[in-house]
Formats: structure tokens, C-alpha cells, sequence
């Protein structure tokens, strides 16, 4: 397992629970608020308002939901909100890195929220730029196995940038990994293939992984759900790695 975005396996679960459903779909508005706010309304001339919009109709975000947040990113509702991004950094069980973003209006609440989730959970806060060296921001792309090869994917990608195309652990798509510039080529280059794509997005993946055991995962995938569960928190970048066998244990506690 990649650990640079969260366990596939468990998000399923979370997905299905109305409560975290309602969270998800307020997070990916957030986003489609942002580019629109950067880059205005028009999805044509704003591709990363169009990714957004993407990934939320991927996630069954309502249509009205995406229109409502389209109009209040851009100014046209008259209810726009500032939001600032801001990096937190720490460790979790067993020295496992994390590198927290936030998405906020309010910084004293992020912050607040985020050492709650990491103190209560086995984790501790970590000074700026200990946990962050050893991430790099990259384009990743996530396409569905289903219908296609990674041959295909890989012929789709491979003149404009694309530097790894992988199978993800669980068997259910393929990664393609970019330069952060090479995104929107390699997403537009998937499509003129013919290719369906999950979300193609700018993340920070971890240079140097640690394998961990199916104890501590389970450690880290719940203070992971804790961060998760509030608003504030976008994404959770991680440095563990798992082996088959640990996956394959994990799996078997559902």
C-alpha cells in the first residue's frame, strides 16, 4: 500500500454511514468553492474547478450541492467564505509520519481539532518541517481497473509526463503518478483515450515508506478516522507501507 493517501479499504465502510457521507460531500464542496473562487464559474476555462466538480459527481455529490457551491466560490451568491489551507505535521503510532491539511475559515479551530484527534489517538504534533521533507507533491490520477489494462493506461499517459502507472493493493484501479504540472495533461490525455477516471488530484506522496504491522495500522487508521472526522481536515498523507500479508490480515477483520 502506497502511504501517501488513505487505506482504499477502509473508505468504503466510512461511505456508508450517513454521518460520514454528509462530511464527505461538505468537504468536496469546499473544494469546488476554492476553484471557483480562483479561477471562476466556467468549468471549460477553470480545470481545476472542473476536477473538482469530477470528483464530487464521482462521490454522488448532488447536482444542486455542486451549483450551490459553484455560485458561492465565484461571488455570484453573495454568502462567499474565506478558506485557508494549512499543513500540520506529526507522528502516530509507532513513529508512522503524518502530514494533516486543512481547508479552513477558522485557524484557531483547525489547529484545536487536529491536536485533539492526534493527542487522543496515540499520535503527538510534530515542528514544521520535521515530517514535511520527506514528501513531495505529485499528480496522482486514480482510473478504474474495470474495462481497461494497465497497458492502456499506461500507452494514454506515457508522452505527457506520466512518471509510474501501478495497480493499487486493493485491485481496484490504477495509479498514474505526475509531476504536479503534468495533472491536467495526463488527465486530459486519459480521456482522449477513452479512459474513465476516478479523480486526478495534487498530493503529497512520501519519499521513504515504512512497513508496519496490522496492529499499528489499525492504530493509525483510527487516529486517521479521527482527524477525518473533522471539517477542517481535507487530507491525511501518510509514510506506512503494507506488505500482502498484512493487507490480507486486515481484510479479514471486516
Amino acid at each position: 500500500m502506497s502511504g501517501h493517501s488513505k487505506w482504499a479499504t477502509t473508505k468504503h465502510k466510512k461511505a456508508a454511514l450517513d454521518a460520514k457521507r454528509a462530511k464527505a460531500f461538505a468537504k468536496l464542496t469546499k473544494n469546488i468553492e476554492v476553484a471557483a473562487r480562483a479561477g471562476g464559474a466556467d468549468l471549460e476555462g477553470n480545470p481545476g474547478l472542473e476536477l473538482a466538480v469530477h470528483k464530487a459527481k464521482k462521490q454522488s455529490v448532488p447536482n444542486d450541492n455542486i451549483e450551490r457551491a459553484i455560485k458561492r466560490g465565484a461571488g455570484l451568491a453573495g454568502d462567499t467564505v474565506n478558506y485557508e489551507t494549512i499543513m500540520y505535521e506529526g507522528y502516530g503510532p509507532n513513529g508512522v509520519a503524518l502530514l494533516i491539511e486543512c481547508l479552513t475559515d477558522n485557524r484557531n479551530r483547525a489547529a484545536t481539532e487536529v491536536r485533539t484527534a492526534v493527542s487522543r489517538n496515540g499520535g503527538n504534533m510534530a515542528d514544521p518541517g520535521s515530517v514535511a521533507y520527506n514528501f513531495a507533491r505529485k499528480g496522482v490520477i486514480t482510473v478504474p481497473q474495470e474495462g481497461t489494462t494497465e497497458d492502456d493506461v499506461l500507452n494514454a499517459v506515457l508522452e505527457v509526463g506520466a512518471e509510474d502507472v501501478s495497480p493499487t493493493p486493493n485491485g481496484e484501479s490504477f495509479e498514474v503518478i505526475t509531476e504536479p504540472n503534468d495533472v491536467e495533461a495526463g488527465r486530459q490525455a486519459l480521456i482522449a483515450a477513452g479512459i474513465d477516471y476516478d479523480s486526478a488530484e495534487v498530493e503529497f506522496v512520501a519519499g521513504l515508506k515504512v512497513e508496519i504491522d496490522a496492529d499499528t495500522a489499525r492504530r493509525v487508521f483510527k487516529l486517521i478516522d479521527a482527524l477525518e472526522d473533522s471539517d477542517d481536515v481535507q487530507n491525511v498523507y501518510s509514510n506506512f507501507d503494507l506488505t500482502a500479508e498484512v493487507q490480507a490480515e486486515l481484510v479479514a477483520d471486516e
